[in-house]
């Protein structure tokens, strides 16, 4: 059994420990906001927080998150009013939408750890998170106007 706390609240699994924790929040937890795309990693779309740091969800098996706090989408602020959140309405980033909750999920954690990015730091930081639309310009702003910092 694993026991692990998902957006604040302590949950219990007993079922395969190699469940990938993508399956879990959509299928089990009902928890939508983090979308499914590539299934192997590369594209960011199924980003979640684990301790405060950014990884992607269908390669984390829920045998591995005893004691761990994981944080989705919908857990980022309890009435969708998170900074970056209302950044990317602002800046009107999404376009189909589909990567939006990964991207938002990927630009939280580097916030955290870099406050005031840069540029260049914002395209490594965010780097793996990509989105069929090709909206990383408005992406960027909204990173930037969350960081308080115009374009370096």
């Amino acid at each position: 059994m694993t026991k692990f706390k998902l957006n604040g609240e302590s949950r219990t699994f007993d079922g395969d420990g190699e469940m990938p924790l993508l399956w879990y929040l959509r299928d089990e937890a009902g928890l939508t906001g983090t979308k499914f795309s590539c299934g192997v990693g590369q594209c960011g779309a199924c980003t979640v927080h684990i301790g405060g740091e950014a990884v992607r969800s269908c390669l984390t098996f829920m045998g591995d998150l005893e004691g761990e706090n994981v944080t989705t989408i919908e857990g980022l602020s309890e009435k969708g009013d998170h900074p970056l959140q209302k950044a990317w309405d602002e800046h009107n980033v999404p376009q189909c939408g589909y990567c939006q909750s990964g991207q938002i999920m990927q630009a939280a954690a580097l916030l955290r750890e870099n406050p005031n990015p840069s540029d260049d730091e914002i395209i490594e930081g965010m780097n793996g998170n990509l989105c069929r639309c090709g909206t990383y310009q408005r992406i960027r702003k909204a990173i930037k106007s969350v960081a308080g910092g115009a374009s370096k």
